[in-house]
C-alpha cells in the first residue's frame, strides 16, 4: 500500500510517500480502507520528535490519527462492526497512523461515521471533536446556562467547542482574529473577541469555564475572567498560580481519549444538523508535507484533510 512515513525525526523533508506493508487486523481490531485522514498539530510534533515522552513510537512510522473510511475486515472478536461499514476513528497515536491506504484500529476506538457527510468532512471530526467534547463535558462539567470562554475558537478544536457548548445551552464567548469573527459567530458564539485588538480579560468576568488550547500568557490571563470556583481546562501544560489557588479555580490538563460512545454522540449531533465540520483545505495524500507546513503556520480556520480515495 501507499503511505506517508518518517524514518527519522525532523522537518517536513522527512516525510516519505512510499510503499509500506499492508497491516493485518488482530482479533479485537478492524482493518479500515482509508478514504480520508485529518491533519493535526500532534502529527508534526511527533514528526519533529518533541512529543516522545507522550507518544513513544517505533520508526519507520506512518503519521496521522484521524480517519474516515470503510471496514475491509473485522477481527474474529469484533461483534459491532463488519466489512463494508463506513466508520471514523481517532486511532492510538503510539501506533502507525492514517496517512496511508489502510490502517488497523482497535474496534473499541471506532464508530459508524455520520451518514449525512462525506469521508472528507468525517475525517475532520474525531481528534478535534473528541478533544472539544471531553474538555467541555467530561472535564469542564459544562451545563446549560453557564458561561464559557473558548480560546482559538476558529481552530480545529475551537470550532467544535463553540458548537457543542451552544448545543448544551451555554453562553459562549470565543477569541479569534478579525478575519474569522464571522465564522465563529456563525457557529453560534454569543460574543467574539478579536484577540489582536482587545484583551479578553478587560471585557469578561465571572466565567464558569475556560477552554485553553494555547497555554502560556493566555492561560495565565484567563484566571482573571473566571469566577471563584470556576474551571480552566487545557490541552497543553496546566500552570496553577497563586490566583488560581486562592480563588479555588480548578486547573486541569488532559489529552482526549478515543471512545466509540463519544464518537457516536458527536455523529448523532452532526446528522441532526446541530454540528458541522469546518474544512480549511484538502490535499491529496502525496502532498502531506504541504498540509503539515500549513498546519505548522497556525491560524488555520477549521481542519486540514488529506484525501486518500476519491469519495
Amino acid at each position: 500500500m501507499k503511505a506517508v512515513r518518517i524514518h527519522e525525526n525532523g522537518g517536513v523533508d522527512k516525510l516519505k510517500y512510499e510503499d509500506a506493508p499492508k497491516p493485518e487486523a488482530a482479533p479485537d481490531e478492524v482493518l479500515i480502507k482509508v478514504y480520508a485522514s485529518g491533519v493535526n498539530p500532534v502529527d508534526w510534533k511527533i514528526r519533529e520528535g518533541v512529543r516522545k515522552e507522550k507518544f513513544p513510537s517505533n520508526l519507520p512510522l506512518i503519521l496521522g490519527w484521524d480517519v474516515s473510511g470503510v471496514v475491509e475486515k473485522a477481527g474474529s472478536e469484533v461483534k459491532n462492526l463488519k466489512a463494508g461499514d463506513e466508520v471514523y476513528s481517532r486511532p492510538d497515536p503510539t501506533r502507525n497512523g492514517t496517512y496511508a491506504e489502510y490502517v488497523v484500529v482497535k474496534a473499541s476506538q471506532v464508530a459508524k461515521k455520520p451518514t449525512s457527510i462525506d469521508h472528507i468532512k468525517a475525517a475532520a471530526v474525531p481528534l478535534a471533536g473528541l478533544t472539544a467534547w471531553q474538555a467541555l463535558f467530561e472535564h469542564g462539567h459544562l451545563e446549560a446556562g453557564q458561561k464559557v470562554l473558548i480560546h482559538a475558537a476558529s481552530g480545529g478544536v475551537g470550532t467544535y467547542a463553540v458548537q457543542f457548548a451552544k448545543w448544551k445551552g451555554a453562553y459562549v464567548v470565543g477569541t479569534t482574529s478579525e478575519k474569522n469573527i464571522a465564522l465563529v459567530k456563525e457557529l453560534g458564539a454569543d460574543e467574539v473577541i478579536d484577540y489582536k485588538k482587545e484583551k479578553f480579560e478587560d471585557r469578561l468576568k465571572d466565567m464558569d469555564l475556560v477552554l485553553d488550547t494555547l497555554g502560556g500568557d493566555t492561560q495565565k490571563r484567563s484566571f482573571k475572567v473566571l469566577k471563584t470556583g470556576g474551571r480552566l481546562i487545557t490541552t497543553v501544560k496546566p500552570e496553577e498560580n497563586e490566583e488560581s489557588k486562592s480563588r479555588n479555580i480548578h486547573v486541569e490538563g488532559f489529552m482526549a481519549l478515543s471512545y466509540s460512545h463519544d464518537l457516536e454522540q458527536i455523529a448523532a449531533l452532526i446528522d441532526e444538523g446541530k454540528v458541522r465540520p469546518v474544512i480549511a483545505r484538502v490535499f491529496p495524500l502525496e502532498k502531506a508535507a504541504e498540509a503539515q507546513e500549513l498546519s505548522e503556520q497556525g491560524h488555520v480556520a477549521g481542519k486540514i484533510v488529506l484525501k486518500v480515495v476519491n469519495d
